[in-house]
């Protein structure tokens, strides 16, 4: 009994003095932190007007030279370096430069220009109005057997090859097909025009060295149709574009101006229509054959008559560059 009456309070205080351990410790982490050291009046200075970093080499581009401003625009593209031209008048200057838009031109265009009947095109006054010129006016090469002009957004070459140039069978037969001259509606001397036939087969070919490398490229039928034009808003032709021994692109098309799917044609500003036939990546570095046909899935269903051709026209997809 009386060791009873010993141990139990002390027990009773010993766990008495847990619990303000306990609680004490709980309290000191439950009081916030101090408050930190008020700032030196000058870096509350420093704080309320923050420097700016420049980086060590510099961002501001109209501090380096001409020369070095000509050559990074000779890097962006016409497009480019149009639009530098509101910046500034250094950048005007720069953008306009000859070292800039001989970057733009193909590495071969003085070749092309001197197989044309415009050579007087290279003396115009700087290269920049000799790109305009080339992408705004198309020249004939090759005694008129293409038509060269270039993309205006990217430099790309484009040629038109005209359908004196191309396979249409019964081509030579005057029933059923003619060589017409157009000279205010086409850029060639003359122009194939369908009197009659019931089979319809043309095709055309190129060689791929002389295309830009490294581009997509589109092929398109350049055509026009009389008021009279028949059979060509029934059943659709087939079109194929592609080199030898390669992937060969096809599809189906119809060159009537009353269809409702896809293929309908398109009016180009020059007043002919076209539609696409196919496309392909021309990877250079090869002097590969570029086949493009467009024939009849069924021969001999459909009369046609008052079909027009220019020609063949190839020229790269929208927004087409290197490595597409």
């Amino acid at each position: 009994m009386i060791s009873m009456t010993i141990t139990w309070p002390h027990m009773h205080i010993i766990s008495h003095n847990a619990d303000l351990q306990k609680q004490t410790h709980t309290q000191r982490h439950l009081q916030p932190p101090p408050p930190p050291p008020a700032p030196a009046p000058q870096q509350q200075q420093e704080a309320a007007h923050p420097q700016v970093l420049e980086a060590p080499w510099g961002a501001d581009i109209s501090a380096l030279p001409a020369e070095c401003i000509e050559y990074i625009f000779s890097f962006t593209s016409p497009k480019d370096a149009c639009r530098a031209c509101a910046v500034s008048p250094k950048f005007r200057a720069a953008a306009e430069s000859n070292v800039v838009w001989e970057r733009f031109l193909p590495s071969d265009y003085q070749a092309i220009i001197a197989r044309s009947s415009s050579p007087d095109i290279l003396n115009l006054s700087s290269k920049k109005e000799i790109y305009l010129s080339l992408s705004d006016n198309p020249i004939l090469i090759d005694d008129s057997k293409k038509s060269f002009f270039l993309d205006k957004s990217s430099g790309k070459k484009c040629y038109l090859l005209p359908s004196r140039e191309m396979s249409i069978v019964w081509g030579a037969t005057p029933q059923y097909w003619s060589w017409i001259s157009l000279p205010e509606e086409s850029r060639f001397p003359e122009v194939a025009e369908l009197n009659l036939v019931w089979w319809f087969d043309i095709s055309g070919k190129m060689s791929t060295s002389i295309l830009s490398p490294k581009t997509r490229y589109a092929a398109y039928l350049v055509y026009n149709l009389r008021s009279g034009a028949c059979g060509f808003d029934g059943p659709p032709f087939t079109a194929s574009v592609g080199t030898v021994g390669a992937e060969v692109y096809e599809q189906t098309v119809r060159l009537g101006l009353f269809v409702t799917d896809t293929s309908r044609p398109n009016q180009r500003e020059d007043g002919w229509l076209e539609i696409e036939l196919g496309q392909f990546f021309n990877g250079g570095g090869e002097d590969d054959e570029l086949q493009i046909k467009l024939m009849e899935i069924i021969a001999g269903n459909v009369r046609k008559t008052g079909l027009i051709v220019e020609g063949i026209e190839i020229r790269p997809t929208k927004g087409a560059g290197q490595d597409q």
